[in-house]
């Protein structure tokens, strides 16, 4: 039985009339599953998109891991609704939005914003739910939901407001609910590239968290991170104003919004991201049978892909890799390995190959990650794997290059960025209907994890999209010395304080629920 909250409880106006889609009542994921007076939808069909990440993002209380759903109280107990019935646990709300708005417009962000700073629900902004920190929900709250916002324009002679008439970009602006892979099928259409995310089905938004956050990509290395190709965004303070900001306009502003991270200083209505010509791709994969488990952990199948003005020969894009596959090779275990080369014509006919079909959420997840500098890959690369590579870490090739060319306080991100030569994530799944006990043991387990990789990395950071939510002394792990600025910025232009996340700039103020200011 799904329980069904008391939004009379709210007791608050409804500002309905002031928007261009009726109210929305988010839902947890697997509520199909649970009748209430009759069947409320169809459960076989929904264990069938469950891992989708696109069917995922297209429910307004669905998040990408199913934990930030649920709700775990101070005595153990755990508020949540859970796919699998027979374990005897009534569907409830947990963290899920309790009421929203479906905003297709601008007018609408802003019919929201007022309505929340004048009734002071619980806020929440969601996009597509791909959130490693769960800040895309909170219990009890009220949800801008920005999914449905898709407009599209590509402009090729594209000056910012304010800019000089000879300051052109070849730019492309995309709405809030705009994802990647509407992004990357649009831009095929122009014969163009950009900086972008790279997920199973692309169902990441391309104008939200990922850019406030920074914004990695596997084409990094080559044209920067996100933040270091926006030109222009449109946003909603909590006073309600719709801005437009670039480095001519509100330039503080618009330091900050480039990396300081995701709803914590106004609501994102759209990005304009400057575009480049296309250019064909190089993917070098390594594969290696070993008898150990870690070993095999390490190294299993993976792919680099190197953008190049040129197709390489096949010897030729190897030999920048190789010492790594040699000492791969080298390692106690391994029994055999093999190294191959495919060429693509162009980014988008690589990534349409690799991550177009396919699932990877709908799993109850926990992440951390470091950015890893030359010095400690160099000098501390044995202490390295054995804390990472038993878990099954990832190593993604993000950085450096023009990500390390770059002025390291001309945008709001963790300067770290500029001196990191990789990414490194680990992360923890379980299934559902684990205990508080075991969740907590899970928590703890990450947190381990972390306070060693501290020890080893001291001046080291961690990327604010992809990290643990217990992180020590967050502030300085995801933000560096850029942390007091951007603190008085978020003050400066949230005089309400309606926008706050977790681990996010002025956070700090609130109790552990988000919920009060201390």
């Amino acid at each position: 039985m799904y329980t069904i909250p008391d939004l009379d409880a709210l007791k608050f106006s409804s500002p309905e009339t002031q928007l261009s889609n009726p109210l929305i009542y988010p839902r947890p994921a697997a509520v199909a599953c649970y009748p209430v007076d009759a069947p409320s939808g169809n459960c076989s069909a929904l264990a069938l998109e469950w891992d989708d990440g696109n069917w995922r993002s297209d429910q307004p209380g669905v998040m990408q891991a199913p934990n930030f759903e649920t709700y775990i109280f101070n005595n153990g107990t755990i508020d949540a609704c859970y796919l699998d019935t027979s374990l005897g646990v009534p569907c409830s709300q947990g963290s899920v939005p309790i009421i929203g708005v479906n905003a297709t417009t601008s007018e609408d962000v802003q019919a929201a914003v007022k309505f929340a700073v004048k009734h002071n629900p619980k806020l929440a902004v969601k996009n597509t739910g791909h959130d490693y920190l769960g800040r895309s929900t909170n219990r009890g709250s009220f949800v801008v939901w920005t999914h449905h916002m898709k407009n599209t324009t590509y402009n090729p002679s594209f000056i910012p407001q304010g800019a000089p008439p000879n300051e052109t970009y070849d730019a492309i602006t995309l709405e809030a609910g705009v994802q990647w892979h509407e992004t990357y099928d649009a831009l095929e259409a122009y014969d163009r590239l950009m900086i972008g995310g790279s997920s199973i089905g692309g169902s990441v938004g391309a104008a939200g968290g990922w850019v406030l956050g920074g914004g990695h990509s596997v084409l990094s290395p080559t044209f920067g991170l996100g933040i270091d190709n926006v030109v222009k965004m449109t946003i909603i303070l909590s006073t309600g104003q719709y801005l437009t900001i670039n480095t001519y306009q509100y330039p503080d502003l618009f330091w900050a919004l480039r990396g300081g991270g995701g709803g914590t200083y106004r609501i994102l209505t759209s990005v304009t991201y400057r575009t480049y010509a296309p250019l064909p791709v190089t993917a070098v994969f390594f594969t290696a049978d070993t008898e150990s488990a870690n070993t095999t952990q390490a190294f299993s199948p993976s792919s680099c892909a190197s953008p190049r003005s040129s197709p390489m020969q096949a010897g030729q894009d190897l030999v920048a890799v190789q010492p790594y596959f040699q000492y791969a090779a080298n390692m106690t275990g391994v029994i055999s390995q093999q190294t191959y080369v495919l060429q693509y014509p162009s980014w988008y006919s690589w990534y349409a190959q690799f991550y177009t079909n396919g699932t990877q959420n709908g799993a109850n997840v926990l992440i951390g990650s470091r950015l890893l500098t030359r010095d400690v890959l160099e000098t501390k690369y044995q202490e390295l794997s054995d804390i990472m590579f038993p878990l099954g870490s990832v190593l993604d090739f993000v950085a450096g290059g023009k990500v390390s060319e770059i002025d390291p306080d001309s945008v709001g991100v963790n300067p770290a960025w500029r001196n990191a030569v990789l990414h490194a994530t680990f992360g923890i799944s379980w299934p559902e209907g684990a205990s508080s006990q075991e969740v907590q043991e899970i928590i703890d387990g990450v947190t381990q994890v972390e306070n060693q990789l501290r020890e080893l990395t001291p001046i080291s950071s961690a990327y604010f999209n992809e990290a643990s939510l217990w992180e020590e002394d967050w502030q300085y792990t995801f933000f560096r010395d850029h942390y007091a600025a951007l603190k008085l910025i978020k003050d400066r232009y949230d005089p309400y304080r309606l926008f706050v996340v977790a681990e996010g700039v002025g956070s700090e103020d609130w109790d552990q629920d988000l919920r009060c200011r201390l």
